[in-house]
């Protein structure tokens, strides 16, 4: 079985395009239910800049209902089996039950998102490490209390997290870490994780960030949801300056001309 080949970390910024095959998502849902449609909107997504799309069929925005995994897998495998065969650049499968990632990864999706970095599904790093597939490990968390330093305990969920994926076989090179933003932190513990972005880049794997159009910034400036573009592209250019690796977002193209600024002044300078 033919694993992964990640990119060359670190000469620019990569982009992940998000893509919800959700009736409920906080952003798109309902947007791209038929097969066709996702479809369409990854394709517009590669033209304007997408390295990745990452697809989710469950919603995972505070309050959302959880479903299970054989409804989760109904919505997903038709727009992975008409996705797979014919888009040129990796796919991301957002899920933390390993059921649905098997299921994904049968049909030559490249990558697992698993919200709970490999700590919710025990199934999961064993799953993914057979078939040689990328894992992103994102923290979760439960509530926004913290015992102590709210990055250090961050960094403590994910060397807990790379530890379970390398001790199930998933090979480090394969291994990308992701801060979880809005999972389980308040509007202050979010905007000081972009700020301390790179005490994680410490942890010597690639970082994903992904704030595109969500509550932080929101709440910081007090705009629904279709009004937070200047706010995330903000919050991606702190990112790689921060030294992040890719960021998901949903926008493509304005974060596209955003990074490519922020790799003129940051990256290669």
């Amino acid at each position: 079985m033919r694993r992964w080949t990640p990119p060359d970390w670190g000469r620019r910024t990569f982009l992940m395009g998000i893509l919800n095959v959700t009736p409920d998502s906080f952003s798109d849902g309902g947007k791209f239910l038929s097969p066709i449609h996702a479809l369409r909107q990854a394709q517009v997504m590669i033209r304007t800049g997408a390295d990745f799309i990452d697809i989710g069929a469950e919603s995972t925005r505070p309050g959302a209902e959880s479903i299970t995994a054989e409804e989760e897998i109904a919505r997903l495998l038709p727009v992975l089996e008409t996705m797979t065969p014919v888009l040129e650049v990796p796919i991301s499968v957002d899920t933390y039950k390993a059921a649905v990632a098997r299921k994904a990864l049968t049909t030559g999706v490249a990558i697992i998102n698993d919200i709970w970095g490999f700590q919710h599904d025990p199934d999961m790093p064993e799953t993914v490490a057979e078939f040689g597939a990328g894992a992103i490990l994102m923290h979760n968390g439960r509530g926004a209390d913290y015992p102590g330093d709210m990055v250090a305990e961050v960094k403590k969920f994910l060397e807990k997290s790379i530890q379970i994926a390398v001790n199930a076989g998933v090979a480090e090179e394969l291994i990308m870490l992701d801060p979880g933003i809005g999972f389980g932190k308040s509007v202050a513990q979010n905007l000081a994780l972009i700020r301390r972005l790179g005490e994680l880049r410490a942890l010597g794997f690639p970082v994903l960030l992904g704030t595109s159009r969500k509550s932080v910034i929101g709440q910081t400036l007090n705009l629904p949801v279709d009004q937070r573009l200047e706010g995330t592209l903000a919050t991606s250019v702190a990112g790689v300056q921060q030294g992040a690796d890719i960021l998901r977002v949903h926008d493509l193209q304005a974060n596209l001309r955003a990074t490519r600024m922020a790799d003129a002044l940051y990256r290669h300078g």
